[in-house]
């Protein structure tokens, strides 16, 4: 009988794929990345630019003045000598009143038919209208109205004044017969031949009501013929002082609250210069206050005026507000700094507790986030914390950490996780802040920042 064989299975040796646990690792990397991406909060980013925030800072101001309304003394037919916005000096004829309307008549017809001008005459015509041509501009038509009233109000003035000459013995006798009264400024100022009711207006009076030009009401004297005894002949303001106020929002308040100067260019004729300013809060509005000491001959016919603030326009990095947060940081004495570890990095010398079994002291790696003169940031860790204890390099001097200091900043997302970065603001509106460019511990151009924030922590990965 044959001997029989026993069989035995071979087993072959096992081998390691690589290839599969390669694939199985990045399997489960690709799985765990889309649970994580569907799971997780989204954070959109934003890449900085450079930028400018320019506002719109054209005011309608309110002027206020010293003026007085200067009454008449008789009532009759009513006869003007100056123009309107004239200088006058002390003793100056203004106005004439005639209370038989014989004398008005004759210097209004006198006026009207010798209508001869001498040389001087003009030659003040002449540098009136070169002067006006030589500044206009025509997006600012407008202006040709006023240089009209101007010219008929210096023909008026020297019309009536011709006429008033050639009467001489005629206005005498009137004179003698106290019916014709010749009236002359009892002080020095500006003339001007309008009233509004603001003439005694000062900012201790003055409301915010006031600001409503649509229920401005302006009225000429020169249209009426005759005047009464006790009402308004003409106006005079006495001084070149005066003040343009106007309310202001809570943003350029803070933007010019620290200064006291500031370039303002006037809309009507686009004249611009430097003035002095305050600021008076009344209920819960801004109101500046603009000192001026010239320019009261050009505006003296004005009640309100359209000024823009010449402010510089703040130009650097450009963030949306949303990207801006806040974070508390350690501030620590420069001189507890010293250089160490495998990377050269900065770091502190911290003591270990007692119960410790490592070194009495360890070298701690820290990232600086801002300095001053004095002190770095620095966050804290799981070796840094308040009441941690640290020691000056080459000395037994030891320090407390404790102090803390908030910055503003937003998160840098470069590298895919956020890392905290300080801002320097230059300005700010509703919507958008500028930084400055080139801080030591701040963001650069076209860096990549968290959109929102608020909702991104330190070291978080950003999907």
């Amino acid at each position: 009988m044959a001997e029989r064989k026993k069989v035995v299975k071979y087993r072959k040796p096992f081998h390691i794929n690589i290839g599969v646990v390669v694939f199985g690792f990045i399997f489960i990397y690709i799985v765990f990345y889309i649970f994580s991406y569907f799971t997780s909060e989204h954070i959109a980013v934003y890449e900085v630019g450079q930028g400018t925030i320019a506002e719109n800072n054209t005011y309608y101001g309110l002027v206020l003045r010293e003026e007085k309304i200067i009454s008449s003394n008789y009532s009759g037919y009513i006869n003007y000598y100056l123009r309107d916005a004239a200088k006058t000096s002390y003793n100056n004829l203004v106005y004439s009143v005639d209370e038989t309307g014989n004398v008005a008549e004759k210097i209004s017809s006198s006026a009207s038919q010798e209508a001869e001008l001498d040389s001087e005459d003009y030659l003040a015509l002449k540098d009136k209208i070169s002067g006006f041509s030589n500044a206009y501009q025509s997006t600012s038509f407008y202006q040709v109205y006023t240089f009209k009233e101007e010219l008929e109000a210096l023909l008026m003035e020297t019309m009536n004044q011709k006429a008033l000459n050639s009467l001489g013995d005629y206005t005498s006798y009137a004179q003698t017969n106290q019916t014709f009264h010749l009236v002359n400024a009892t002080e020095p100022g500006i003339v001007v031949y309008y009233t509004d009711g603001y003439e005694n207006v000062t900012m201790d009076s003055f409301s915010p009501e006031m600001m409503n030009a649509l229920n401005y009401n302006k009225v000429s004297l020169k249209q009426n013929a005759e005047v009464q005894a006790g009402e308004p002949a003409y106006k005079l303001i006495t001084s070149e002082n005066w003040n343009i106020v106007f309310p202001v929002s809570d943003s350029t308040y803070e933007r010019l609250a620290a200064k006291n100067v500031v370039n303002i260019q006037f809309k009507k004729d686009g004249i611009s210069c430097w003035v002095n300013y305050e600021f008076q809060k009344i209920g819960d509005n801004y109101y500046m206050i603009l000192s001026l000491k010239d320019h009261m001959v050009r505006f003296c016919g004005d009640r309100f005026v359209e000024i823009e603030l010449l402010i510089d326009e703040e130009s650097g990095l450009k963030l949306p507000n949303s990207a801006i947060t806040e974070k508390e940081f350690f501030t620590v004495p420069k001189e507890y700094f010293s250089k160490g570890g495998n990377s050269n990095s900065n770091g502190l010398l911290v003591e270990q507790p007692a119960e410790s079994a490592s070194a009495a002291m360890v070298f701690v790696e820290t990232t600086l986030y801002y300095e001053t003169d004095d002190v770095y940031y620095i966050e804290k860790d799981e070796l840094i914390q308040a009441g941690t204890v640290i020691r000056k390099p080459d000395s037994n001097e030891t320090y407390t950490i404790r102090d803390t200091e908030t910055l503003s900043g937003v998160y840098n997302v470069n590298k895919g996780f956020a890392v905290f970065k300080q801002i320097d603001v230059l300005y700010q509106n509703d919507e958008y802040t500028i930084v400055r460019m080139g801080t030591s511990y701040g963001i650069s151009l076209y860096d990549h920042i968290a959109l929102e924030g608020n909702k991104v922590e330190e070291d978080d990965l950003i999907y």
